[in-house]
């Protein structure tokens, strides 16, 4: 059948996709999974339960949530019910809460738990147009996900629901989206059903999917990241197993054994870590062998371009050393797919050449999500890219800055009651402005080279582009994140978060006893081997892009603090205020 509607996906489980597992959670250590008749009736009782509710079409529901079966019941429920939803990161500050709930004249909330009730009830006396919560965990004096199931099912309302189904049309406003961005209030971005229909779509065949195939979900699902591929996988019939937490990643994956799961850099390059600090605990002839393999691997290119020799090494090394890294993800990885920030080429070359196929991708909540991916076969990957452009999507490069502009059928309607923003970025001729610079390698592959406005100038007029060298400041395990620094000043130089778990396993091999953030942050060994790494990175920059001094933190960046982005994005404008001091000690030195 044709896919026109996101919730027409539900039709492929009467009778195309039969199985025990649509979805799954955790609930007290066990898996619960739900079957496709699950899936359906859970989704149509929401749906019925909502209409109870008395909601219309002019009615949005917000879902603050982890990743769990509830969390589709009630999209796909909403969705059905011609429902706008208004998904809202669970660790979202009670500030930005209270802006996006009346901003999005928000009625009705889907909650998770009593952490999320407690901020409602603080902002509460601000939130006038909140009728209704309801909570997937039993909460004291709210009504409970199982309660408002039950009112579904004893007010079947089936005739009037298959009205208003078929009545919805693809242009119809499906969700919308608030970015918090890296600066500035949070702009809601309105997607309809054909924006997420077509990109999904058209990224059908970026993997050889399977109905029986699982996939292992941990990066929230408020995103338009996470929540296309959802509808990915669902459209493909693959099973979504959600995870407990970041902090379990590797258990689970263990556990359920998936073929795919997608991810931030930030975390693939976490696991790099974990296999480097594994591989330096190994002594003698073992350590020698895996030191000989990750070179191999460092060294790897596609197509077999190393040539026979290479190949053959290669192949020992994956019965010694490379079996071992795929066991540790579950043993059937078939591949990750990596967005929201640029994948090192390192580790691209590190996985693929261990058999673990790493495809970096390339969008923004405004495209809904994926304007270019690489696809699955070494003809459609190039390293160190974000592979071809969808094929119903047209991306051109800015000739006079070298801005990356897109135009397609997943391009947002716009921001949501906001004209002035949406016609700064979306021009007359259709074209949407990224705010990305990029290029095309081999006329085919699109490269994004930094953020147009993260890129600054120095005071002698040189232009540096920070996420260069970041990642490359990054590719220390005993860096957790950094930012360059410098704009109109005479030098670059950069603020450094240390990894303190990294340090601590150091602190331990060396007998080096612990005490705080504060004081090992400032451990000469620490320094030592960060400014060391410093200096290997200038070697390879051009001297006006050498870091002349870095700055070691005592405080780890992170979502709730305020200075990453759900997608572990640097808020550099909240960065730079926070850290005002440190920033202004490093330029306060005249001599270098």
């Amino acid at each position: 059948m044709k896919i026109t509607r996101v919730f027409d996906i539900l039709e492929l489980y009467k009778t195309e996709f039969v199985k025990p597992d649509v979805l799954a959670g955790k609930i007290n250590k066990q898996w619960q999974k739900f079957s496709s008749e699950d899936f359906i009736n859970n989704v149509n009782y929401v749906s019925f339960g909502l209409l109870a509710l008395g909601l219309t079409n002019k009615d949005k529901v917000a879902i603050i949530s982890n990743n769990r079966p509830e969390w589709n019941f009630c999209d796909y429920g909403c969705q059905q019910a011609n429902l706008v939803t208004v998904p809202i990161f669970p660790t979202i500050s009670n500030n930005e809460l209270q802006f996006i709930l009346n901003h999005g004249e928000v009625t009705t909330i889907f909650i998770s738990d009593k952490s999320i009730y407690n901020k409602l009830v603080a902002i509460e006396k601000e939130i006038p147009n909140v009728k209704h919560i309801i909570s997937f965990n039993d909460v004291e004096g709210i009504r409970s996900f199982n309660d408002f199931l039950e009112s579904g099912k004893k007010n079947t309302q089936s005739d009037k629901l298959e009205a208003i189904k078929k009545a919805i049309k693809p242009e119809d406003l499906l969700t919308i989206l608030y970015t918090s961005g890296t600066t500035g209030t949070p702009k809601g971005v309105m997607i309809n059903h054909a924006n997420l229909v077509s990109n999904t779509i058209a990224c059908q065949n970026f993997a050889p999917f399977n109905s029986t195939w699982k996939a292992l979900s941990f990066l929230p699902l408020n995103h338009v990241y996470e929540r296309m591929v959802s509808t990915l996988y669902l459209f493909k019939g693959v099973s979504i197993y959600y995870a407990e937490g970041l902090e379990t990643i590797g258990d689970n994956l263990k556990e359920i054994q998936p073929q795919v799961f997608v991810s931030v850099p930030r975390l693939i390059e976490r696991v790099y870590e974990k296999i480097t600090a594994t591989g330096e605990k190994l002594t003698g002839i073992k350590r020698k062998i895996f030191d000989w393999s990750l070179k191999l691997a460092l060294n790897y290119e596609l197509k077999g371009k190393n040539g026979f020799w290479y190949e053959l090494q290669r192949k020992l090394a994956d019965r010694l050393v490379y079996s071992k890294w795929r066991a540790a993800v579950g043993g059937k990885l078939v591949c990750i797919a990596s967005g929201g920030a640029a994948l090192n080429p390192k580790l691209e070359k590190v996985f693929l050449c261990a058999g673990i196929v790493c495809l970096q991708g390339y969008g923004l909540t405004e495209t809904c999500v994926v304007v270019s991916v690489n696809r699955y076969g070494e003809d459609n990957i190039r390293i160190g890219t974000c592979g071809p452009v969808l094929e119903n999507t047209q991306v051109k490069i800015a000739e006079e800055d070298g801005e990356i502009l897109v135009k397609g059928p997943s391009l947002m309607l716009g921001y949501y009651k906001n004209p002035e923003a949406t016609a700064e970025v979306l021009d007359e001729q259709g074209w949407f402005h990224t705010g990305d610079v990029g290029t095309f390698i081999e006329n085919r592959f699109l490269k994004i080279t930094d953020r147009k406005k993260e890129i600054f100038k120095t005071s002698s007029g040189k232009y540096i582009a920070p996420l260069m060298i970041e990642n490359k400041i990054k590719e220390s395990r005993f860096v957790e994140q950094s930012m360059v620094v410098g704009e109109n000043q005479k030098f670059a130089s950069a603020i450094i978060v240390p990894s303190f778990s990294n340090f601590k396993e150091y602190c331990l091999d060396n007998n080096i006893s612990w005490t705080n953030n504060t004081e090992m942050s400032q451990h000469p060994d620490l320094k030592k081997m960060i400014n060391e790494h410093i200096k290997h990175i200038n070697k390879g920059l051009a001297p006006f892009e050498q870091l002349k001094r870095v700055a070691i933190l005592d405080k780890e960046w992170s979502i709730d603090g305020g200075e990453l982005t759900p997608k572990m994005s640097l808020k550099r404008r909240v960065i730079k205020e926070k850290f005002i001091k440190e920033i202004e000690q490093i330029f306060s030195v005249e001599s270098i």
